[in-house]
């Protein structure tokens, strides 16, 4: 008989949170969380239900664990002729650019868009009052992650400890998302540490389809584009989004962070959120004598 190999195997901990009772914590230390960002994960675990907790560090090790489980469920195909690249099919009816299904959520409506003639529909954002948007949460987020692993993203918009940089920290039931989240922002759990006490965006993502699933699954893409919502709370420096695996709908460090919710914080604080791609040229010029 042969040993496992490292890595193949877990040393399993738990928490325990008031509805579910004990959860257990597959992989990471829950101890090294910031008490504050305890609070928000125990109390989306309770409202979620998921089965585990899976403390992300966007290590090497961690990304080649996921696309690995990701290629044997067939939601990755690896291109052979390429290094390290991969193919991802979506569902169909899961796609970017929801502006029907993307809210802001404030107490005060022209704090967040602008006034419009009577009879008028205004394209520059929609609103919904806290209290509208928390009723139609209760018909998306108890049970969302139900029979599904909660992964637990910390991560930071710029260089990690950069006076310049503002942290996260995203919930979501998609692995996929985990790493494509590595990528597009620094997962590490050195987050831990720069964060202390201070501030941090809470991200809240699912993809809507607790186990059982109860609807088709396309390309091996879980969603619920019915009933996709993604929800910005400026003044709780808060997202949730639901029902979308789709770019933008659930990397929650982009638009939603970097873009909506920046804005909002760059008000308060004084300075302005730009959201763009800079394309940095190198030329090098040969002056005659």
């Amino acid at each position: 008989m042969n040993d496992l190999e490292e890595g193949t195997f877990y040393e399993v901990h738990e928490i325990v949170v008031p509805h579910l009772g004990h959860i257990p914590i597959a992989k990471g230390d829950f101890h090294r969380i910031p008490k504050h960002v305890q609070k928000f994960v125990a109390s989306s675990v309770d409202l979620c239900q998921p089965r585990g907790l899976y403390i992300c560090d966007g290590s090497e090790p961690e990304a080649h664990e996921i696309t690995h489980k990701l290629m044997e469920r067939g939601t990755l195909h690896q291109l052979p002729k390429y290094e390290n690249c991969y193919i991802c099919r979506t569902d169909p009816k899961d796609v970017a650019r929801v502006e029907a299904k993307t809210w802001i959520t404030t107490k005060e409506k022209y704090a967040t868009v602008p006034h419009v003639k009577e009879g008028v529909k205004g394209i520059l954002g929609q609103w919904k009052s806290p209290e509208d948007m928390k009723e139609e949460m209760k018909d998306h987020l108890p049970g969302c992650m139900k029979g599904r692993m909660m992964y637990v993203i910390p991560f930071s918009m710029g260089p990690v400890g950069s006076p310049l940089s503002k942290i996260g920290v995203q919930l979501t039931d998609s692995n996929y998302v985990l790493l494509c989240m590595r990528i597009m922002t620094r997962v590490t759990p050195d987050i831990w540490e720069v964060l202390g006490d201070g501030e941090f965006v809470k991200c809240l993502h699912s993809m809507g389809c607790p186990r059982p699933v109860k609807r088709k699954v396309v390309n091996h893409w879980p969603c619920n584009p019915e009933k996709t919502i993604i929800a910005h709370f400026p003044d709780e420096r808060r997202v949730i989004s639901y029902g979308s695996g789709y770019g933008g709908n659930s990397l929650l460090g982009k638009k939603c962070f970097a873009l909506r919710i920046a804005g909002r914080i760059a008000y308060d604080e004084g300075w302005m959120a730009e959201h763009m791609l800079v394309n940095v040229e190198v030329f090098q010029w040969n002056i005659g004598s």
